[in-house]
């Protein structure tokens, strides 16, 4: 059991056990979040991290143990929230086709009769205000007219709100995957005042600054079970990497001595004639930084939609897109985790009119293997596998093909830093064998190992940084230029 007792825990449980067939998701954990408390919860993909949620939230029914809320057992969503429980799900969970105010109602049924869509909008505005000052969302825009960081931040505001009465623990599943390092900042400094007045956070991150500087205590997870719960200030990056069971290794810049020389794939002029020219050499791994949202997304579609044929398919692919948005531009849902991976290559399955079913299976077991995809079964459906191990998936497949120039839309969202070593290894290895790759992160450090980079502004490059002068100072200093003092 957790050093929190029963009686001080917003929530607990109690030799829970969670099965999906043969894979055991939790093996009889014990789990408690006291009231102030930030707790953070690592674990590589896999781990449980995602099914304690949904059993802490209500979502799920534990097959074997119970659940205490404030000391009370309950189950279920709606004894979660009316005991205060709220959650900001990493596969973000807003309807699009409605307006920011109608989600805040959705989450909120006590904003009703007559003048409820003002009453929302000026609560959802204030909790925006509160969270992410400079915000500038319209409340009234319609979610899918928003980015993706700009939902993310519309469902952390509705989540943070209260209408009745404030929340009492948020639950924040990877909540900074699509923010970039202001926005993030913003909302870390927000969590350690909510907890300070008391509310409790259960912060979920493969970003383990955050998870360092922000928690009280740290929870690590590990093939179902919780291994170790220990206060965050007897942790380091390194000490916790490894209570994650991974090695650490140090990410170095390896630029290769052609790098400065070989012929150019990619040469477009300046964005109406402002800022900087963009280029990309045969074997570069090319950077795109900058505040979110200046036109980093947009530069990737724009390249993508100029190498593919606007009328029919074509066997010859020259560029291949992993998408950050899995749920939106990457999986196919109702497919298997086999036809999701090779939807990329399907020529080279082909015999005549049909599929080689079977070269087509040793594919994805090729690829499992190289991926590390958690799986027992590459049948399974694609939406049985976490965040992160989905994501590898969309790798798999762009990685599997003849493309010689991938293109990575923040492809790091929600993978654990055990899977981004050896992805960044594999990258460069590619890279040395003359693929190139145009990568935009929202992580620094990921940044950093990129051989070029291209500071965005306002949908314009403002600068071009190499080597050495790829820093965090050199990127944000770029990224603000220009603005008033």
């Amino acid at each position: 059991m957790s050093e929190v007792s029963q009686t001080e825990a917003v929530v607990s449980i109690r030799q829970v056990r969670v099965e999906f067939g043969a894979v055991k998701a939790l093996d009889g954990v014990d789990f408690a979040i006291g009231r102030g408390e930030a707790v953070g919860l690592v674990g590589h993909n896999g781990a449980g991290k995602s099914t304690i949620v949904n059993v802490i939230n209500g979502g799920l029914s534990p097959h074997q143990g119970e659940i205490l809320y404030e000391g009370r057992t309950g189950s279920g969503i709606a004894t979660a929230r009316a005991h205060g429980v709220r959650c900001v799900f990493q596969e973000l969970s807003l309807c699009p086709n409605l307006t920011v105010v109608e989600n805040t109602r959705l989450m909120h049924s006590g904003l009703s009769g007559l003048g409820w869509r003002r009453r929302a909008a000026k609560l959802i505005r204030d909790s925006l205000d509160t969270i992410f000052p400079g915000h500038g969302i319209d409340c009234f825009a319609v979610v899918g007219s928003l980015s993706i960081a700009e939902r993310q931040m519309v469902e952390i505001a509705i989540n943070f709100l209260g209408v009745s009465e404030p929340p009492k623990l948020v639950i924040l599943d990877e909540p900074t995957s699509s923010l970039d390092a202001g926005l993030a900042e913003q909302l870390m400094a927000h969590v350690r005042r909510f907890v300070a007045g008391g509310g409790s956070v259960l912060l979920i991150s493969h970003i383990l600054g955050e998870i360092l500087s922000t928690s009280s205590r740290i929870v690590v997870m590990k093939d179902g079970r919780v291994v170790t719960s220990r206060p965050a200030a007897e942790f380091s990056v390194r000490s916790l990497v490894e209570a994650m069971g991974s090695v650490v290794k140090e990410t170095t810049r390896a630029v290769r001595a052609t790098a400065l020389t070989a012929e150019k794939v990619i040469d477009l002029p300046a964005v109406k004639g402002a800022g900087i020219p963009f280029y990309a050499r045969k074997g570069e791994i090319v950077g795109l930084a900058g505040l979110g949202g200046h036109g980093q997304t947009t530069t990737l579609l724009h390249l993508f939609a100029e190498s593919s044929s606007r009328w029919l398919p074509s066997t010859d692919k020259q560029m291949a897109f992993v998408a950050g948005d899995r749920a939106l531009n990457g999986t196919f849902p109702l497919w298997s985790i086999l036809r999701n991976l090779s939807i990329g290559n399907l020529a080279a399955f082909a015999r005549r009119a049909s599929i080689d079913r079977d070269r087509e299976a040793a594919h994805g077991e090729d690829w499992k293997a190289k991926m590390g995809i958690r799986t027992p079964d590459m049948n399974n459906p694609i939406l049985s596998l976490s965040g992160g191990n989905q994501q590898k998936v969309l790798f798999a497949r762009a990685l599997a093909g003849e493309a010689r120039i991938v293109l990575m839309d923040d492809p790091m969202r929600g993978v654990d830093i055990g899977t981004k070593q050896e992805v960044y290894a594999t990258l460069r290895r590619e890279a040395e064998q003359g693929r190139t790759f145009i990568w935009y992160s929202t992580e620094i450090d990921e940044v950093r190992l990129c051989d070029r980079v291209y500071v965005f502004r306002d949908g314009i490059i403002v600068a071009e940084l190499e080597g050495d002068a790829i820093t965090e100072d050199n990127i944000l200093a770029t990224s603000f230029s220009g603005e008033a003092a």
